[in-house]
């Protein structure tokens, strides 16, 4: 089966401290905002410690075009992908023209060409590599292309897959927008890059751990397509996310994940490892209360959120590289994400210590 054989994270120079986001949300909402100081418990209420930024906080308090955010997405991206992408191949010990195949999801930016061929192009890969750029996935992003990375490595024993989530929430944020929305989004999104390889069974990894991929499973929930998702106007990306995600996920996550083990001829407590992207504090709550499963199994997704915010869908991949690193049991384990569409995405492991 095909298995991961690197993962890799970037910690942003300008880390934050929630509390300093705070105190610059408070400076740029008080006057639209008149009980702005109660609105500022949300901050509190994430439980983040820290935010990943992919910019100095001082860069948030000026107004800035679409066209200059953009800019700056493409000219971020673009660097911090391929440094993403070096430590990848430094942790596999392959050689970069071996990589067969390109998936690059992103939902905070624009590119045409996509990042992928800058990316190919800046780090001179191999020219035939066959190339996968994904937009709108948002949060669901991480899981959805390691599942299809993975498909693509069982369908060709060969294939060396490198795959990369790239979102930079925070170039998105509008200045001008006074919504609750934009001030709720200020709160808890952050900015992340992670990248993986996966490969197939021709391949011997030089791991000291196995993570091999076993199955997949993915469900848009009908008549949810206002629940999560991005707005374009004349200003660039506008954020919509709705106070139900939590109910949704509170009343599907149980018999989705128990119809994904069943097919698969497992039960929920055959799970050692859950690899769950962190969609803020209420949704971890949803997930617990939900599935019920004895002990801290949220802790690795947990600590993520809290040192980082959430990045969409680069976060679940900052879990997964806590497992990866020797953070977890010997057994099956569950990568979980929601996200737009409103969509969820499930992957089974096998992981062992070798």
């Amino acid at each position: 089966m095909p298995s991961l054989a690197a993962v890799s994270k970037i910690d942003f120079p300008f880390k934050v401290d929630q509390q300093a986001v705070k105190e610059c949300a408070k400076g740029l909402f008080a006057a639209s905002f008149p009980k702005v100081d109660r609105m500022l418990s949300a901050f509190d209420n994430t439980e983040i410690k820290t935010r990943n930024l992919c910019n100095p906080l001082a860069y948030y308090r000026d107004q800035h075009t679409f066209g200059e955010q953009n800019d700056a997405y493409i000219h971020i991206a673009l660097e911090y992908s391929v440094q993403a992408i070096e430590a990848c191949i430094a942790i596999a010990e392959i050689e970069k023209e071996k990589i067969t195949d390109i998936i690059f999801i992103s939902t905070t930016g624009l590119s045409t060409p996509s990042l992928d061929a800058l990316i190919i192009n800046k780090m001179k890969l191999n020219q035939h590599i066959s190339r996968t750029p994904i937009f709108g996935l948002g949060c669901a992003g991480g899981v959805a292309g390691f599942s299809k990375a993975s498909v693509i490595a069982k369908a060709n024993p060969d294939a060396i897959v490198l795959f990369v989530a790239v979102e930079l929430c925070s170039l998105t944020f509008l200045r001008h927008d006074y919504s609750k929305s934009n001030f709720i989004g200020s709160s808890l999104f952050a900015d992340g890059v992670a990248a993986c390889i996966i490969t197939g069974d021709n391949h011997v990894n030089k791991t000291k751990n196995t993570f091999a991929y076993l199955a997949t499973q993915s469900k848009l929930y009908y008549d949810s397509l206002d629940v999560m998702g991005w707005e374009f106007n004349d200003k660039g990306f506008k954020v919509l996310f709705s106070q139900d995600i939590p109910t949704i996920i509170a009343s599907n996550i149980s018999d989705d994940v128990a119809l994904f083990l069943e097919v698969n001829r497992l039960e929920l407590s055959d799970i050692k490892n859950f690899i769950f992207h962190p969609g803020g504090k209420k949704v971890l709550t949803a997930y617990e209360e939900a599935l019920m499963v004895p002990g801290d199994f949220l802790k690795n997704t947990r600590e993520v959120m809290n040192d980082n915010g959430n990045m969409s869908s680069p976060t679940v991949l900052y879990v997964l590289e806590r497992f990866f690193t020797g953070d977890f049991e010997d057994g099956y384990g569950l990568m979980v994400s929601m996200g737009p569409g409103f969509s969820c995405e499930m992957v089974l492991l096998q992981m062992n210590k070798n």
